[in-house]
């Protein structure tokens, strides 16, 4: 067990290194832009928190986490929203806040959470600005909460996109097979069931209409579109894949803004990172 703390940090490959440094970076950027307009009040929100340090898989050493590089960005954000479903974690959390009235750290379910308790809190008509994490570890988030963030046009939003659960729990080549609980899974990320006409397309053999699984890529850029159509966000750049070691995409990293400087910044900062090995 790591020194000092009450529970052994979650050990990461360099393509989550590779995703807190680029959040890192545009969170720095995004908050010296804002702060610099006294008119508005932006906060920080981060929905699968975990306890703000990892151990590096590639070095063995401590690595902040996104809770921790965001606390020091400076200029700071006016508040920070830290929520975790694990309660040691959330106890690390609390830890590093201490006494600090401007971080709020809760323990539960993130998609109800964000929607009755931390969204209100960045309302476009009340002048107030948001940058939200939202990092799950697999198909753990609610559509309702990507598109109520993408209608209050007042939320800058970094999304894990989980191909990998996704593939191997519900985007089979033989469709009929995937367990129905598996499909309510995929149903509540995506919204409804559309997510079948991007993942397949019927063919015609001699006798029967068949079900050809499409490219994982075909399913990505159909959740792209649906970000901006659906979502209403007017500016989700190509996302960035992120592989392992061997070359695997354990998933693809959106983002999704109002605002064509968002999207300038993070591109930059998506295309330094692009052709980084992840050895």
């Amino acid at each position: 067990m790591a020194q000092g703390l009450s529970f052994q940090p979650d050990e990461i490959g360099p393509w989550s290194e590779i995703k807190l440094d680029i959040v890192r970076k545009y969170a720095s950027a995004y908050s010296r832009i804002l702060s610099a307009k006294p008119n508005l009040y932006h906060i920080y929100i981060d929905a699968f928190a975990g306890a703000g340090i990892h151990i590096s898989r590639r070095t063995g050493e401590f690595v902040p986490g996104s809770p921790v590089n965001a606390l020091w960005v400076n200029p700071c954000f006016r508040e920070y929203h830290f929520i975790d479903l694990d309660a040691k974690k959330v106890a690390e959390l609390r830890g590093v806040a201490g006494d600090r009235q401007d971080i709020c750290i809760y323990e539960g379910d993130c998609n109800p959470i964000l929607l009755d308790t931390v969204f209100p809190r960045a309302q476009y008509e009340d002048y107030r600005r948001a940058l939200c994490l939202l990092d799950p570890y697999g198909l753990h988030l609610n559509w309702e909460v990507i598109e109520t963030a993408g209608r209050m046009k007042s939320i800058d939003l970094f999304l894990n996109f989980p191909v990998l659960d996704m593939n191997r729990n519900v985007l089979w080549s033989r469709p009929e097979d995937v367990p129905t609980g598996q499909i309510e899974r995929m149903n509540h990320f995506w919204g409804d069931e559309s997510w079948r006409d991007a993942a397949y397309t019927e063919e015609q053999d001699l006798f029967d209409k068949l079900l050809k699984k499409e490219p994982t890529e075909a399913v990505v850029e159909v959740f792209r579109a649906r970000l901006g159509s659906v979502a209403g966000f007017d500016y989700v750049p190509k996302p960035l894949a992120m592989r392992n070691s061997v070359g695997t995409i354990l998933y693809y990293l959106f983002f999704a803004s109002q605002k064509p400087v968002a999207q300038k910044i993070v591109g930059d900062i998506f295309r330094k990172h692009g052709g980084r090995g992840m050895e």
